[in-house]
């Protein structure tokens, strides 16, 4: 039972290397994961087995799965806290998103054909603290999204955007997806007059970005965010004093019915067990730094004077437990594979707004998929999905309320959409104006900062 997993466990190599050569289906989602949800590489890397992890990347090992206890193994691996192998599994994770982009390409393609004709929309992204009195210094966005045929266009006034900091910025993202073997991607700083074309990235730019990421994971918390919807319930929003009635109103130009998701919790668990106290001290004062509306990439200049090169961490204890006693012990139930766990979980009930309107001309279910392959709201078009999967009342969802971050919630609407056939082929291209830096986003916002000034000296 369980054979790589028993190997790996023990870190035999070549019974590993056997295995991943003679059996093409020993990586199939049927035999990925244990009885305790761990697949071999969650196992390698909370063991240390760094031979056996680069064998499982190598023949293209999933990364972004999760086991019983809800951690992937990357997460397993920061805790370990061995630099080499979370290289290894960035760069891994990099290339199986590239992979994943290739697969879903005609999966984007028939959502495209599904939205009908050409067109141009508008969301804005309201982001609030739940931290009272915070909400009126947290930045928002717009954004303006344009598709003709295969190409799609997205500007933005939101540079980047996470649950410590944020910049502002003026960009556009302009992908075609309809070129081979993968959607061609194109970023612009359209304050800078530069571009980058995605697929340009040198190995040496590429290298030092994952570095980067590297030092940052080893000195964060390591968080799991979900959205728990099984018990909600959909009341209707009423208004009125005296005669109560139930609220309908306009988003932008469409007409919605409103109503309030009671039973939604927001839980956050993070662990700590590899972070210092001095790695502490400094998250908790960017996470004060950004309750109060201040400038966190001011903060961390300061504090560091840039991201800080890190070391392994030493090595944990080995557990005693064999590969028996740990294959026999109950679901979700053994010991300890790597460093002690330090998990802290809170919960936040929310009650957020949503307003459905039947007049939207497209659906959330076609328009998702071209939105979460908009590379820089990815992740934030993603906290959608969960929504997809719920029953909600018919129509468009033109306003919602969506937790982003453990301090974080933001107000996402689409005020405007409009099938449009009049665009200029020049709008999906970059302006002859522009000049092409292949490293320009591959930079830290810092970094980008100075060179602006510098332009403008």
């Amino acid at each position: 039972m369980y054979p790589l997993h028993k190997y790996v466990y023990e870190d035999n190599i070549s019974e590993v290397s056997s295995l991943l050569n003679s059996d093409k289906d020993i990586l199939s989602p049927n035999s990925l994961k244990d009885l305790h949800g761990n697949t071999p590489l969650h196992l390698s890397v909370s063991l240390g087995h760094k031979e056996c992890t680069h064998l499982l990347l190598k023949h293209n090992h999933p990364i972004a799965v999760k086991n019983t206890l809800g951690w992937t193994p990357l997460q397993e691996a920061i805790s370990y806290g061995d630099r080499q192998i979370l290289t290894s599994l960035y760069k891994a994770l990099r290339k199986q998103g590239k992979q994943s982009i290739k697969k879903k390409r005609s999966e984007l393609l028939s959502a495209l054909d599904k939205l009908g004709g050409d067109f141009e929309m508008e969301l804005h992204w309201d982001f609030q603290s739940w931290v009272p009195f915070v909400s009126r210094i947290l930045p928002s966005d717009t954004c303006l999204i344009y598709r003709q045929g295969s190409k799609v266009r997205m500007d933005s006034t939101l540079e980047d955007f996470s649950d410590m900091r944020w910049v502002r910025g003026d960009i556009s993202f302009i992908v075609d997806f309809s070129t081979e073997p993968e959607p061609e991607i194109t970023l612009m700083d359209n304050k800078r007059m530069v571009y980058q074309r995605m697929k340009k990235v040198s190995q040496q730019e590429r290298e030092a970005t994952i570095e980067d990421e590297v030092d940052i994971t080893m000195s964060s918390d390591i968080v799991d965010a979900s959205i728990k919807t099984r018990d909600v319930i959909l009341d209707r929003v009423q208004e009125g004093w005296i005669f109560k009635q139930d609220k309908c109103e306009k988003i932008g130009k469409f007409p919605a019915d409103f109503y309030r998701l009671k039973g939604l919790t927001f839980q956050t668990r993070k662990r700590r067990e590899h972070l210092s106290e001095e790695d502490i001290r400094k998250n908790r004062a960017l996470r004060d730094a950004f309750s109060r509306g201040e400038n966190t990439e001011q903060v961390l200049e300061e504090a560091e004077g840039g991201i800080e090169k890190r070391k392994s961490l030493p090595v944990p204890s080995k557990p005693e437990m064999t590969w028996d006693q740990y294959i026999k012990s109950p679901p979700g139930d053994y010991e300890c594979l790597g460093r002690k766990t330090k998990v802290k979980t809170s919960m936040k009930t929310f009650e957020p707004l949503l307003g459905m309107s039947r007049e939207f001309p497209v659906t959330l279910e076609n328009l998702l998929p071209i939105l979460e392959a908009l590379g820089p709201k990815a992740k934030l078009f993603s906290k959608l999905r969960d929504f997809v999967t719920m029953k909600l009342p018919p129509g468009f969802p033109v306003r919602i309320d969506l937790p982003i971050f453990p301090t974080v919630k933001a107000t996402v609407s689409f005020p405007q959409f409009q099938f449009r056939n009049d665009f200029d082929d020049a709008f999906f291209s970059v302006p002859k104006s522009y000049k092409e830096d292949p490293s320009w986003f591959d930079k830290s916002s810092k970094e980008r900062q100075v060179e602006r000034k510098k332009s403008k000296a």
